[in-house]
């Protein structure tokens, strides 16, 4: 707890982005409590309060259903988060592997996983994204799915740099000499030293997937109604913008506000574990 707390007083961005972040985490776990009104099924329907203003019975208004739009957006906290979360878990039990093999091994294994991740990252990958979402059926799964089938890659080359680097190490060298096995020598030397870009990396990712979620379930390639996704409720107020402010408003600070403290979080981070980050008193 001591080396956590000194973690988060070691730079601004990490306080403030771990403050934010952590927030959003309590808001996700305790919504049913914060929430006025049902958030998470279309059953509280209220086709009589429909595009109400926020007041204080409605505080961010309601839908053009009648659903309580802050309600919501706290539920929504549940969604966004989640499956970025999900995205990053399947990324790096699929690309760092990948990452530790080629990079310790080298020669064809390398070669050959390098090239089915340069063939991935020839695309972007929100176009990459939206290929593989379109061509599945619209669902929270199958936005989870086709974003982590193009954020792989990023992680197994980010890996394979660092696990090449540290297999030519002398202490590397050694283990083999005394025989140690390789299974041994991967998982308890070279992963451990090889995932601290990664932390940063994937801190740093945690926003852009949730970006990346939110523009799929705003082209309908994701979330579907009445699901409480950021990215799908800004698509469902769209043709109400000009008078009907608070529909795309609310969520859209609320993905905002996500990848910003995430992105604070990745930042801090980048700066406090770089080994050549140089501090001058």
């Amino acid at each position: 707890m001591r080396r956590l707390l000194r973690l988060f007083g070691a730079s601004p961005l990490i306080t403030a982005g771990g403050a934010v972040a952590l927030l959003i985490v309590l808001v996700a776990l305790v919504a049913p409590l914060l929430a006025p009104f049902p958030g998470d099924a279309g059953s509280a329907t209220n086709p009589v309060a429909a595009l109400q203003a926020p007041s204080l019975h409605h505080l961010f208004g309601t839908d053009q259903v009648g659903r309580d739009v802050f309600s919501r957006v706290l539920y929504g906290a549940r969604v966004s988060p989640l499956i970025a979360l999900l995205v990053l878990v399947i990324a790096c039990v699929v690309g760092v592997p990948l990452g530790v093999v080629a990079g310790y091994f080298g020669g064809v294994a390398d070669e050959g996983i390098m090239r089915v991740t340069d063939i991935f990252l020839a695309f972007p990958s929100l176009l990459l994204s939206l290929a593989f979402a379109a061509v599945l059926p619209p669902s929270l799964t199958s936005l989870t799915i086709a974003i982590a089938i193009t954020w792989w890659p990023w992680y197994a080359r980010l890996i394979r740099g660092q696990a090449a680097s540290v297999a030519g190490r002398p202490y590397v060298e050694s283990c083999r000499a005394l025989g140690i096995p390789t299974w041994r020598i991967l998982l308890r030397h070279v992963l451990p030293n090889s995932v601290t870009p990664l932390i940063v990396q994937v801190s740093l990712d945690f926003g852009g997937v949730i970006l990346t979620a939110s523009a799929l379930s705003f082209l309908g390639l994701g979330a579907q109604d009445p699901t409480p996704d950021w990215g799908l409720m800004v698509a469902e107020g769209e043709n109400y913008f000009t008078t009907q402010w608070w529909l795309v408003t609310y969520p859209g600070l609320a993905i905002m506000l996500t990848a910003l403290a995430f992105n604070l979080l990745g930042d801090g981070l980048r700066d406090v574990l770089d080994p050549r980050r140089v501090i001058v008193r």
